[in-house]
């Protein structure tokens, strides 16, 4: 990827260029700050230029947010009662209740963390990630069931669904081996967002690249998957 620079006000803005096959000017920023432009071979440089100036101060803001918030990010909560945990686009109160049978439950804007010894971090943490991981095998597959018999028309096997914690990529596909990968952390995005992800990865099983024809089936099927990848990218990535 070519690295280029903007001026914008008395700072510089620098992005990398990626060349792909796509339908339209794609902007990412990794939680690193790194800004990706993706744009296919016939949009010339000055064009992208002017489209990272028009979006300068949107991306200078989440530049900013990132750095501040970077050893804030990297640090674990401590599992007490009155944070907050993320959970289908919602932001839950944790509640932190001894008790001899060890669970997790929600409730009313609540979520209920029942263990034997409230100081057991370790214990707490293993108690939540269990429930965590129950919900998105549930919740994913039962998007997934909800999406696939439109995909399955175009002679798209069934797949297999694997979780995993992933940094940079909400979701990614093997086609290989008919197996999507969710990101682990898509159960705290809204269950309209995870179908965004389920069907882009489905699509990738007639379309391996993002081609136009990958974008002009997207958006027959989900003419406003943009507004959703945007709420992914930009509101709950900035929130994990």
């Amino acid at each position: 990827m070519n690295i280029y620079e903007v001026p914008y006000g008395e700072s510089i803005i620098k992005f990398k260029l990626e060349r792909k096959n796509v339908k339209n000017i794609n902007l990412n920023i990794k939680v690193n700050g790194d800004v990706i432009i993706s744009a296919n071979e016939e949009v010339p440089e000055e064009y992208i230029k002017d489209f990272v100036i028009k979006k300068a101060s949107w991306i200078e803001k989440n530049i900013k947010y990132y750095k501040a918030h970077e050893q804030e990010n990297l640090e674990k909560k401590e599992l007490v009662s009155g944070e907050t945990l993320k959970y289908l686009g919602r932001q839950y109160r944790l509640k932190v209740v001894e008790s001899q049978s060890e669970y997790v439950k929600y409730f009313r804007g609540y979520i209920y963390l029942y263990v034997k010894d409230r100081n057991d971090y370790k214990r707490k943490e293993e108690l939540l990630s269990e429930w965590y991981d129950y919900k998105c095998r549930k919740i994913f597959t039962d998007l997934y069931n909800e999406i696939y018999p439109v995909i399955s028309k175009y002679n798209v096997s069934p797949v297999k669904i694997n979780i995993r914690k992933m940094k940079t990529r909400w979701g990614s596909c093997i086609t290989s081996k008919s197996t999507i990968i969710l990101n682990k952390d898509l159960i705290k995005a809204p269950k309209y967002c995870i179908k965004y992800v389920i069907l882009h990865e489905l699509i990738h099983m007639i379309y391996n690249e993002h081609s136009k024809e990958f974008y002009d089936f997207l958006y027959i099927f989900m003419p406003d998957w943009e507004e959703r990848k945007r709420i992914l990218d930009e509101e709950i990535a900035m929130e994990l």
